[in-house]
This record gives C-alpha cells, structure tokens and sequence, in this order.
C-alpha cells in the first residue's frame, strides 16, 4: 500500500474553548521540521490531554488521509466557522501524520506501515470526541466516514531493542 507522508504534526496541550467551558486539549497539531523520536506513548513533543480516551500504548500515534481535508473545509464554511477559502493546515484535524494515498478503505487492524527508521502497526480506527466535533463546527463528525484513518502503535513486528524510533 504505497502512501505519502505530507507533514509530521505535533501539539502541546492547551486550553480550547467548547461552549464557554475551557478544556485541556492536544488537537490542534502543528507541522515540525526535521525527525522526531516515536516512543512507546507518541512522537517527542506531542500530547494528549485526556489519555482515557487518547493516546496510551494502543493509541500512540494518528494518521489521517490528506484527501478528508477539502470535505472538512467545506463543512466548515458551510457551518459559519470558517470562510470559503479557508485552507485547513496540516494538523488541523488532530493527526500526527498527513498522509496521501492511504484511506480508511486501503488498511486494516494489524497492517504495519513503514517509515525509513520506524514501522508503525495500525491498532484501531479513530472514535473522534466532542474536542474534534467543536473544533471542526461539525457535530456529526463521528458519524461521517471521515472521522480518521487509524490510530497507530510504535514498534509493530519489526521492534527490536532501540524503545525509540525517528519517524521522517
């Protein structure tokens, strides 16, 4: 399954704002430059705020498929959150990795995906939370078929000795 990594995103947890209530969240990933080491719990430099529902060792690392972002574009400017020709950076969606050619339909639980220094192995699909739905305006966001490519776990059968790995 040949795919393309677009961007590597990362996030420290912040406040967001969801109606009126402030919440810790890690969602709004941005690019980083240059590797970074993928460990047991992520990728160096990211977080998750809520770890009984993000994260943790079977929820590690997120990918999700570039080509959900013109959909997530349009519903934004349909619901008054976001003008017309407002382009989505990469992260947006809460994902560590954006990918191209590889959508929910191309991979399943177990499937490994390989990187130059890190295989990762696909663990579960993306369950997106209220933090998502408000973030994108969406309130329908999990039950679209969008929702996520695949949560990832480090290490898949290629996990030898080294605990840290760099993805590029």
């Amino acid at each position: 399954m040949p795919f393309t990594l677009l961007s590597l995103n990362t996030s420290r947890a912040h406040p967001l704002d969801i109606n009126g209530r402030s919440v810790m969240s890690g969602i709004v990933k941005r690019t980083v430059d240059g590797p970074r080491a993928v460990g047991r719990l992520g990728i160096e430099g990211d977080e998750q705020a809520d770890l009984t529902v993000h994260g943790g060792l079977s929820k590690a690392v997120y990918a999700y498929p570039h080509e959900h972002y013109p959909f997530w574009q349009t519903v934004r400017a349909q619901v008054g959150v976001a003008p017309w020709d407002d382009v989505l950076p990469y992260g947006a969606l809460g994902e560590n990795l954006t990918v191209s050619g590889l959508l929910e339909t191309d991979v399943w639980i177990g499937d490994l995906l390989r990187f130059p220094d890190c295989t990762l192995a696909v663990s579960e699909p993306r369950y997106p939370c209220g933090k998502f739905n408000a973030v994108m305006g969406f309130k329908q966001a999990a039950r679209d078929g969008r929702a996520g490519l695949v949560r990832l776990l480090p290490g898949g059968a290629d996990r030898r000795n080294d605990p840290r790995r760099r993805v590029v």
